[in-house]
């Protein structure tokens, strides 16, 4: 038969000629942005010719897969944009921002936002075009002999550390790059997104996420991270390690040991400079932590405890989570399922008035909540604030000013806690905060509660929708941001969580993250566990810390 039958997501029919291409098949589907399609849950581009019948369903930037190929392909069509405009200069892709990314043009100018509205210009046409992005398979020696021939040593040196046959390259006008993703088919779907200049040549990406409906989500500002992030890269940029290539050549020389006291060292320094302000304002008596899932709240708390209590200070923890309503008076979702992570699950009231009460000079008995009762219970824990003592309370809303309205601010000391790691795969690929932390929370997971990782995977998004709307909004009220990443660690963390990714079968829905993140972790040499110290942040997920 000449003709073909492919189902679409809605359940309806078509009928093509053998050999049309998925692009062109798209436009039969009513959806925005489609970056590509699956068949039993394996993701495919949309160069992709059909050859016999299949059952299909398109993606766009709503899903995980399709939401990295848009990001991906935004960044080739603003760096041919701006090679197209400015030939003198280049970009280099930092970080990952809420909702974003950070970018930084780099070169011998300073633009002005006249020369970011020609980039965008130069853009907006590139998309009108509908130009397409070719793919190209490569060997190996082709695509090392191109990058150096470039300066693009980092990019030389990951393709040599791959066993991979064949290697992929994308062209977009005369331009050649990879971005360890699958691309869009052509550049006229990547056409929402908006640039925020900073000023400094540093521009920050705004396009749509998984939970923004394909909408460009409003750019909110992060002074505080992103000063963060570059305290880090410049640290890495001092020890000539910018990239996972120097790390990879660090590990291969047997001097990794050196490297990962260095990164304990300078994590440790950090929070003594933390405790240092704390302790230098003498009506500081509640710090107040919170941080996203797998941020290390857990080791980060008790290691500020134990630097309190070396000087002499008496640190009283307290989890918010022992405040919780008893579950019958818990708030449900949409779903009629109980909603443990809005703040209303939280029994604020008592909180404030326990809070008062301490700084009264009363004693009060700690709850602890029984998360099989579903109740708070009293096991005559009693705590009273002395002169010495510091009280260390953490939580998913500890930002929020609710949280604490009746006490005066001059008693608050608010930290937030996130892993930005600042080791690059190479100029254009950064490490996602986000996969650093899922992969934190699939070890964890497996460990101390035997979930497989796509138990795991299934909750992140749940996750991700508390975080953004429990804890990201209130950033800006952290007195200062600690971060909790080890520029390491993503190869301990691959010892770990490699076999459980391998394990995920075809048959899941989770099919194609796995194998993305397997193929991020090839990029890394394994660093074995044991190098790790006993007390690092890295032993609250991979454990065998001493008191595990």
């Amino acid at each position: 038969m000449d003709t073909v039958k492919i189902t679409f997501n809605d359940g309806t029919v078509h009928e093509y000629k053998k050999g049309t291409t998925y692009y062109e098949i798209s436009k039969d589907f009513n959806a925005d942005n489609i970056m590509g399609f699956k068949i039993n849950n394996e993701v495919y581009s949309l160069d992709t010719k059909a050859i016999e019948d299949e059952v299909i369903t398109f993606i766009n930037t709503d899903d995980i897969i399709g939401n990295k190929i848009y990001k991906a392909g935004l960044k080739f069509l603003f760096e041919v944009a701006l090679i197209e405009t400015f030939p003198e200069l280049e970009v280099s892709y930092e970080h990952s921002v809420p909702k974003g990314m950070l970018g930084v043009v780099e070169g011998n100018k300073i633009l002005t936002q006249d020369d970011l509205q020609k980039i965008r210009s130069r853009m907006a046409e590139i998309v009108a075009e509908d130009a397409q992005i070719v793919k190209l398979n490569v060997s190996p020696k082709e695509a090392i002999k191109y990058y150096q021939s470039r300066g693009e040593y980092e990019k030389a040196d990951n393709i040599g550390s791959i066993t991979d046959r064949l290697a992929t390259l994308y062209k977009l006008h005369n331009k050649l790059n990879y971005f360890y993703s699958l691309m869009p088919y052509s550049t006229g779907s990547i056409d929402k997104y908006e640039l925020v200049y900073l000023g400094n040549n540093r521009i920050v990406f705004i396009f749509p996420t998984v939970r923004s409906h394909g909408e460009v989500p409003e750019y909110v500002h992060y002074a505080n991270i992103i000063e963060s992030f570059f305290k880090g890269k410049k640290w890495l940029d001092n020890l000539h390690m910018p990239y996972i290539s120097d790390l990879n050549k660090t590990i291969g020389s047997g001097k990794i040991k050196d490297f990962i006291r260095s990164n304990e060292l300078m994590f440790s320094l950090d929070l003594a400079k933390v405790v240092d302000n704390i302790i230098n304002n003498r009506d500081i008596k509640f710090i107040l932590i919170a941080g996203p899932s797998s941020s290390g709240k857990t080791t980060t708390n008790a290691r500020i405890a134990s630097y309190l209590e070396a000087l002499g200070y008496d640190a009283i923890k307290i989890s918010l989570d022992d405040y919780f309503v008893n579950r019958e008076d818990n708030p449900k979702d949409e779903d009629g399922n109980y909603d443990f992570e809005c703040l209303e699950a939280i029994d604020v009231k008592l909180f404030n008035e326990d809070l008062q009460r301490l700084l009264k000079g009363e004693e009060i008995s700690l709850p602890v909540y029984n998360f099989i009762s579903g109740k708070r219970e009293y096991p005559k824990k009693y705590v009273k604030l002395n002169e010495n003592s510091i009280f260390l309370i953490e939580g998913l809303h500890a930002l929020n000013d609710k949280i604490t309205a009746g006490i005066d601010n001059k008693y608050k000391y608010r930290i937030y806690l996130s892993p930005f790691i600042p080791i690059n795969i190479d100029k254009h690929n950064y490490v996602s905060t986000l996969d650093l932390r899922l992969l934190r929370r699939i070890v964890r997971d497996n460990r101390t509660r035997g979930y497989d990782c796509l138990k795991t995977i299934d909750n992140w998004q749940r996750v991700r929708n508390g975080e953004e709307k429990y804890i990201f909004p209130y950033i800006h009220q952290a007195n200062v941001i600690i971060n909790t990443a080890l520029a390491y660690e993503v190869g301990v963390l691959k010892i770990y969580v490699e076999p459980l990714l391998l394990s995920v079968g075809v048959d899941s829905i989770y099919y194609e993250e796995a194998r993305r993140l397997i193929g991020f972790l090839n990029q890394f040499f394994p660093i074995p566990g044991e190098y790790v110290n006993d007390d690092s942040i890295l032993r609250e997920f991979i454990g065998g810390k001493y008191n595990d």
